[in-house]
């Protein structure tokens, strides 16, 4: 569908976080003293291209190209004041940006941008992950494979299906990819648990949770990372990746309303105050869960705290979780019924 027939709810959102953040290209935390991070830089080729914003779209990836591209593909991850501070990739960042520039590529009639998917593709393929008994897991990042790091909310079904369309010769690592990110969540939300924002990647294919790389003392939580984890899944198209978002809800539903930005893996409140990030993530559970009505109250919450409290990341997850969750303008993607 074009972006005129789609949620206004959607596209607004998109525009809020494009006008405010993007300068010549490049996606600026003004929150967090003006540095750039990869994950922004693909959270703004996914709004564009969802937009259908080619002219967005083109400086985002060729500022990306320019200051933050490695040999191998995948994307730096850390610029502060036009320099690199870290050269290591984050894993979400890559499979978001080669997702968007897989789905530019026909959106825009331009094969340039599948070249360089099919390129960083390989490169997630090749650095990014581990096989295991249950499958391919999804790592942190070309850094993570000594410590086997991952973050369970950069696992993403919708740009395994994206990329696996691409490059039908690697298709079959894309669905062991989907199958062993599947398990390995599965592994730890059992029980009615939540996902942490760390965890480690067992020999068997399971995760252990553990506190983030910057503080591994710290006790495992539900918080700014793992909250994107049911937008994941429940904008998924297949049953068994949906269910496991779906079965978030229980939990999240006695969150509070609006719902805290850190919790528990059980549920219980570590703060006070909401992001909307937070909101979006109880969205997505509950329209998984199929309960629409609170799903649209609780993305209109997450609209609402951007504005009183705008930020990079709440204005990147309020515009990404209305066109994950409520509309089909990401091919690879598949919206929950009834928003």
């Amino acid at each position: 569908a074009s972006p005129a027939a789609a949620p206004q709810e959607a596209r607004a959102a998109g525009q809020r976080f494009l006008e405010r953040y993007v300068q010549s290209g490049r996606v600026v935390r003004l929150d967090q003293g003006g540095d750039t991070v990869s994950e922004g830089q693909a959270y703004a080729l996914l709004v564009s291209v969802a937009l259908h914003d080619q002219q967005h779209f083109a400086a985002v990836w060729q500022w990306t190209q320019s200051h933050l591209e490695r040999p191998d593909g995948l994307l730096a991850s850390h610029l502060v004041g036009g320099r690199i501070v870290d050269r290591n990739s984050a894993a979400d960042a890559d499979l978001d940006a080669a997702r968007a520039l897989a789905i530019a590529a026909s959106r825009f009639q331009d094969p340039a941008y599948a070249r360089a998917a099919r390129t960083m593709a390989r490169s997630i393929l090749a650095r990014e992950t581990l096989a295991t008994p249950r499958g391919r897991v999804l790592l942190a990042g070309s850094w993570a494979a000594p410590t086997r790091a991952v973050d369970p909310s950069y696992f993403s079904p919708a740009a395994d299906a994206t990329l696996a369309s691409i490059d039908p010769a690697q298709a079959h690592q894309w669905a062991a990819l989907e199958a062993g990110d599947r398990a390995a969540l599965a592994s730890v939300v059992h029980g009615n648990r939540l996902p942490p924002d760390w965890a480690r990647l067992t020999g068997s294919g399971t995760l252990d949770p553990v506190g983030p790389p910057s503080r591994p003392a710290q006790t495992p939580r539900y918080s700014f990372d793992a909250a994107r984890v049911p937008v994941r899944y429940a904008s998924a198209c297949s049953t068994a990746d949906r269910s496991l978002a779906a079965g978030l809800w229980p939990t999240l539903a006695q969150a509070g309303s609006p719902p805290p930005y850190s919790l528990t893996l059980t549920g219980g409140a570590l703060a006070t105050d909401s992001h909307p990030v937070a909101a979006v993530s109880v969205a997505a559970a509950a329209s998984a869960y199929g309960r629409s009505a609170e799903a649209l109250r609780l993305l209109g919450q997450a609209d609402n705290l951007d504005h009183r409290f705008p930020t990079y990341y709440g204005a990147a997850w309020d515009a990404l979780g209305r066109i994950m969750l409520s509309t089909d303008w990401l091919p690879g993607g598949c919206a929950p019924a009834g928003l």
